[in-house]
């Protein structure tokens, strides 16, 4: 165990090694379950992780020698998890594979980001490689056939979850974007690492999308799905199970679920930690080799990279110190505007010749996983643009030239 002082309002307690194992975050819901149970004054929340717990308390009533003391004792009264069982729902989610959505994004990358990253057109083609899988169908029947089991919530937003397959034979492992996107469609369904993520919400990200679902966040509206009075859909330990869907058919469930009008199917059900240890025994030699060829095709993707160098990338920092300044001969009325940030352009809204108010954006930079607008100071027509959809600009970089009304 490692008890870590997260600022002034935090306590952060890990166990055992840095890794995925299923009797460790068993063991965090042994210890967050004592500390409800025991309603200590001061404790404000509880956040497990995949092998932590994080305790927010109020230092004013709870001091920190305090709380550490209360938590060392409880190791010697927390109970054995040999025998642990924890309530499950299977959670039957539509899965729009490949969705429109998701290739969206990825176009959108390829054209502000990175074009030449490995896991740009397709991430599914990705997947398939870095996992040394025959053909996509192999990824599909994996991803519909795996039952995912929710550790966390809150991954990326809005109630997220962080689920692993309870079979290890269907973790399939993929690197994470580098650098992130700037944009991911809610609710899109990707892999990073040994772990699927279903984003809350908008927002940048780093998982290969495998498709899209539904809603796990309800902002107005309690239905059956969202019980407890509670905003977001899945709990600690429910396990997802994708069935498929088409776009459209995702399209008219995403509308509807909100609203209460599109029945989920949900089983209850009971998780073993023994069951799960026993399948691990006997199905040893199958997931060992499995995990074999796994890391074989990992390793044999990774050189591949460095063949082809593609392990290195522009960063905002090369992006700044490359860019060189200009001096503009500019005409009577003319102003030059300049970016005040490093990124990629990732759309230019105006051409020359055009008229603009005071204010109206000109062109829309990427940096720092958001969009910043570059906007017009003042009213007037377009005489040069001086980027490109795509390119790169530095900080100060003159992009726009007007001639003021």
């Amino acid at each position: 165990m490692t008890y870590r002082q997260s600022g002034d309002r935090y306590l952060l307690v890990e166990y055992g090694p840095l890794m995925l194992d299923l009797n460790l975050r068993f063991r965090v819901h042994a210890l967050m379950c004592w500390v409800q149970e025991q309603n200590i004054p001061g404790v404000i929340d509880l956040t497990p992780g995949i092998r932590s717990l994080q305790v927010h308390f109020d230092g004013r009533r709870l001091p920190l020698t305090k709380l550490l003391g209360l938590l060392v004792a409880a190791e010697k009264e927390l109970p054995s998890i040999d025998d642990m069982e924890v309530p499950t729902r299977v959670v039957h989610l539509p899965l729009s594979w490949d969705d429109a959505a998701t290739r969206l994004a990825i176009e959108k990358y390829m054209q502000s980001v990175r074009k030449d990253a490995p896991w740009c057109p397709s991430n599914i083609e990705f997947i398939r490689r870095i996992n040394g899988l025959g053909s996509i169908d192999d990824v599909h029947k994996i991803v519909f056939d795996a039952s995912y089991l929710v550790l966390g919530l809150g991954d990326v937003y809005l109630g997220a979850p962080v689920a692993t397959p309870v079979d290890p034979r269907h973790r399939l492992i993929t690197t994470k974007y580098n650098p992130a996107r700037t944009w991911t469609p809610e609710n899109a369904v990707g892999l990073g690492g040994a772990y699927l993520c279903v984003y809350g919400m908008e927002g940048p990200g780093g998982y290969q999308f495998v498709g899209r679902t539904l809603q796990m966040w309800n902002r107005y509206k309690q239905t059956d799905a969202f019980d407890g009075g509670k905003p977001w859909l899945l709990r600690f330990f429910d396990q997802i199970r994708f069935f498929p869907v088409t776009e459209h058919e995702l399209l008219k469930i995403r509308e509807d679920f909100p609203l209460g009008r599109y029945p989920l199917r949900i089983e209850a059900s009971t998780f073993s930690l023994r069951d799960y240890n026993d399948f691990l025994r006997d199905n040893a030699q199958s997931i060992t080799a499995f995990k074999s060829r796994q890391q074989s095709a990992f390793e044999a993707e990774r050189e591949r990279w460095r063949e082809v160098g593609q392990t290195e990338y522009a960063t905002d920092t090369s992006v700044a110190q490359a860019g060189t300044d200009t001096e503009l001969d500019l005409p009577p009325n003319g102003r030059a505007v300049a970016t005040h940030l490093a990124g990629n352009v990732w759309k230019i809204s105006v051409r020359p010749g055009d008229q603009v108010a005071e204010g109206d954006p000109l062109v829309i930079v990427e940096s720092m996983k958001m969009e910043f607008p570059v906007a017009a100071p003042c009213a007037g027509r377009v005489l040069q643009v001086f980027c490109r959809e795509g390119s790169q600009v530095s900080a100060g970089q003159d992009l726009i030239v007007l001639e003021a009304a």
